[in-house]
């Protein structure tokens, strides 16, 4: 009786583990019911949320939904835009693709260390027999097909345009041709069109609206905002709905949401990683020695899209929150967006007293407006200076190693700018430049 009474326990202690290893709440699967969580009940100020709201709304936002265990804590609607509209992903799309292909391969129908061109066929490139067979569906998913990003047009998929720049694995480039014929791929590996692929192996599990749509090369996801936290909260259980597996692969959601490849530590399959020593940005082979979100938890995974398509998970903060919409005011690159968003939701807990380490540096930058260089003087030491476009590309880098430094830009003719400052002491701040 008492060996009874013992397995007993150590059953519900292991299933009460398990309950707390998982988040508590999932949204049924029809109709707009989804339970909420007060922001009061954790801290939060009404002041701080309505600076979140006045910042979102300044940088053209349509929807914003964060998530706490589940539960709706914050949900707001900008101008016209309604919980009922739908609104395009853009890369932030590609989460999905890469988690499509860890279902595919979970039922066998592919293996992604295999040679692409089993699924799109010899001659989807123009590179030789031998660099194209090569090249495999992980490095579509990582980003190291070896393929030139710098055609005429990196959107393309045609074998015209998918051109050999260097072996495949040896090099990180952002490329969205190579990345959307993984879209191909999944449908000549499954034998259906990847709609009616998606709809039957993830939404109809989850509760997921929308559908991909061809955009020009592009096959672009558009669907309402709760649709897009759904899928984050999917992706907050680690594949799983409710007790209910969709991605049964752990392995494969493991090698997702980690480091994918050496080159740039901050990439997963589609997915950017925080909490790394290092990252590049799209449309650069410059590896910048810093963590890529500062503001964010150093275990968040981040979709990002064009023009502020998010999608963030934390696991210790058991938090999920997306962002939809326009592109921000000032051309605020997708990534300084993200970063910026996260601060303000740092500020919400009305007890936090402590200090975001960014504002611990008192920097000075001037002139600004500018006209081809900046003074910079800091109380900390400056390790390093970023320069970058609109676009988040990176114009220059130097090294200062001192509390002072001059940076010259006069041949860059764009009209906003940002400047990243790392210093020696492991902070980083970033900066607006208008350049007249």
């Amino acid at each position: 009786m008492i060996k009874i009474k013992t397995t007993l326990l150590l059953i519900a202690i292991f299933q009460l583990a398990m309950v707390k290893g998982q988040s508590s709440y999932f949204p049924p699967l029809t109709g707009n019911n989804w339970d909420t969580l007060s922001p009061r009940s954790l801290s939060w100020c009404n002041d701080k949320i309505d600076s979140l709201y006045q910042y979102l709304s300044s940088q053209n936002t349509k929807s914003f939904i964060l998530l706490k265990d589940g539960k709706i804590v914050l949900e707001k609607y900008f101008g016209t835009h309604t919980q009922n509209d739908a609104w395009y992903w853009a890369s932030a799309g590609k989460t999905l693709t890469a988690t499509m292909v860890g279902i595919a391969q979970q039922e066998n129908f592919l293996n992604i260390n295999e040679t692409s061109s089993k699924y799109l066929g010899e001659g989807w490139t123009s590179c030789t027999p031998q660099q194209e067979a090569k090249i495999t569906i992980k490095n579509q998913l990582s980003m190291t097909t070896g393929l030139d990003d710098g055609v005429a047009d990196h959107f393309c998929t045609l074998d015209t345009c998918l051109k050999y720049k260097a072996n495949s694995g040896t090099r990180w480039a952002y490329h969205n041709g190579p990345y959307t014929l993984l879209d191909k791929v999944i449908e000549n590996a499954t034998g259906t069109n990847l709609n009616n692929y998606t709809t039957q192996k993830l939404k109809s599990k989850i509760g997921m609206t929308g559908s991909f749509v061809k955009v020009d090369y592009n096959n672009v996801y558009f669907s309402t905002a709760r649709s897009m936290a759904r899928f984050g909260l999917l992706m907050l259980n680690k594949g799983k709905w409710n007790g209910n597996a969709v991605l049964t692969d752990t392995n494969y959601f493991n090698e997702m949401t980690n480091t994918s490849q050496s080159l740039n530590r901050s990439y997963g399959y589609l997915w950017w990683l925080n909490g790394k020593q290092s990252f590049m940005v799209p449309q650069s082979q410059v590896v910048i020695n810093s963590m890529f979100s500062p503001n964010a938890p150093k275990d968040n995974i981040s979709a990002l899209g064009k023009n502020g398509q998010f999608i963030n998970v934390s696991q210790s903060n058991k938090m999920v929150w997306i962002r939809m919409g326009d592109a921000p005011n000032q051309g605020d690159v997708p990534f300084l967006l993200n970063d910026k968003i996260w601060l303000y939701i740092n500020q919400l807990n009305c007890n936090n007293t402590s200090v975001n380490k960014n504002t611990i540096n008192k920097t000075k930058i001037y002139p600004n407006p500018s006209k081809g260089f900046i003074n910079i003087e800091s109380n900390n030491d400056i390790q390093r200076l970023f320069l970058y476009n609109s676009l988040g590309q990176e114009i220059t880098q130097i090294e200062v190693n001192g509390l002072s430094a001059v940076l010259n830009y006069k041949e860059v003719n764009e009209a906003l700018l940002v400047l990243k400052i790392s210093y020696k002491n492991g902070d980083s701040s970033v900066h607006k430049i208008i350049n007249e």
